[in-house]
């Protein structure tokens, strides 16, 4: 006697494990692309210091001063009436809040000394001038 063909069932279930590397192998590239992306584009000559030591972390900030006396907060342009500000607000919110200055060679001293003096008009105690080391 001659069966009728059988119906096999439907396929229905989703192999997923293709998917998990495809997402595994995105995560790791982003991963490893994120700092690269983050690290800033603004360009500033340091001056040399050979008794420089590594910074320790805390909540900081990143002021640059560029050859033109152009002023960055944390790599957004900025003036020194709206640092002023910024920095008044994140001194509130934070009170140990360590301000990293990063000057160029060239920018002015008095330049300097001003922002030296916006700084110490808010109280901030964790100043750090930033150079590289020879």
């Amino acid at each position: 006697m001659i069966h009728p063909a059988r119906r096999q069932k439907p396929f229905t279930e989703i192999n997923t494990a293709p998917f998990t590397d495809i997402i595994l192998v995105l995560m790791a590239i982003f991963m490893v692309t994120t700092p690269l992306v983050l690290q800033s584009n603004i360009q500033v000559n340091l001056p040399g210091s050979s008794t420089g030591k590594p910074m320790k972390e805390a909540r900081q900030i990143n002021i640059m001063v560029t050859s033109e006396g152009l002023i960055y907060l944390d790599n957004k342009l900025t003036s020194r009436k709206t640092l002023k500000a910024d920095v008044a607000r994140m001194h509130q919110d934070s009170p140990e809040l360590e301000v990293i200055l990063y000057s160029d060679k060239m920018v002015r001293f008095k330049d300097i000394v001003s922002l030296l003096d916006i700084f110490n008009e808010l109280g901030i105690k964790n100043l750090n001038i930033a150079t590289k080391t020879e």
